[in-house]
């Protein structure tokens, strides 16, 4: 067994010596090279934690909002602001800026509600639990986990009842949460950040990323949004596809429109533009955010 595993292993390695056009050749144990990690090489890290001390700003409103008006933050803000636009009582909100290009992500006060060092979290003070006061306010991360607990604590934007449209709901849901870094971390990094163009990764993440993009656009062709045609149909499914691949096909991330052929995805774009033209989704998409400091 030990020869067979000796000899996968050399095989790999002259695999990887063969068909190597870029001079590199991976080590045997990564090391992390800080000075050729592209845009935000100063910033990522390997490791989890707080790297400072830096208490986070709590207002007067009920939800508290740490985030950036990336796509992923974007989700939640176009949920608050419809919350907003139905003036629901108890969706009022404060918004912070965590500025991740200056490491804000990584304070105490963001670490204890999100160890992930992710923007967006939320912090919800009006928590009930069996009709008492919460001993805690509610922390929350992960922008899909967001957008379900708001919209199932408001009953808005989501079906409450168990059945087809609830089921619809949910897969689209995860699906984004699914596909999305394969957009982001993987071609949007590649294409727009990394420190010099690489051609197989870029062409590997298009291929997917326009997968995703023909995906949305045959289901879009039979639905005027992700769970159906009636207006009431729209919910947090077509929110957080909207803020990544909505914006996508608009222009609106990575100047990679012309690249991606995206006017070919007709029935995306015409729903992108619906979206896009919601009053809640114009705010949201540019939200004044709050200094932490």
């Amino acid at each position: 067994m030990s020869n067979d595993n000796n000899q996968a292993s050399n095989d790999k390695n002259n695999n990887i010596q063969n068909n190597n056009s870029s001079g590199y050749t991976p080590p045997k144990v990564w090391k992390n090279d800080s000075e050729n990690g592209g845009k935000f090489a100063s910033i990522n890290r390997p490791t989890a934690g707080a790297r400072h001390e830096q208490k986070l700003p709590v207002g007067d409103a009920p939800l508290q909002l740490y985030s950036l008006n990336t796509p992923n933050g974007v989700k939640v803000n176009i949920l608050l602001e419809e919350l907003a636009e139905l003036n629901i009582k108890g969706a009022e909100y404060d918004a912070y800026q965590i500025d991740i290009s200056e490491g804000d992500q990584f304070g105490s006060g963001f670490v204890a509600i999100n160890p992930n060092s992710k923007i967006p979290a939320l912090v919800d003070y009006s928590a009930t639990v069996d009709n008492s006061e919460a001993s805690e306010p509610i922390a929350l991360f992960e922008s899909g986990a967001i957008l379900l607990y708001l919209a199932e604590k408001f009953g808005k934007f989501i079906p409450m009842q168990q059945g087809k449209a609830r089921a619809d709901c949910l897969s689209w849901l995860m699906w984004q949460m699914g596909s999305a870094p394969f957009l982001g971390g993987g071609f949007g990094h590649f294409y727009a950040y990394a420190p010099e163009p690489l051609e197989y990764p870029i062409n590997r993440y298009t291929m997917e990323t326009k997968r995703q993009l023909d995906v949305l656009d045959t289901h879009l062709k039979d639905h005027e949004y992700m769970c159906g045609n009636a207006e009431s149909d729209y919910n947090i499914a077509d929110m957080i596809i909207w803020a990544w691949y909505g914006q996508l096909v608009l222009g609106k991330l990575y100047d990679a429109a012309e690249f991606l052929q995206v006017e070919e995805y007709k029935h995306l774009k015409r729903w992108a533009q619906k979206i896009a033209e919601r009053p809640a989704v114009s705010r949201a998409v540019d939200l004044v955010l709050k200094p932490i400091v």
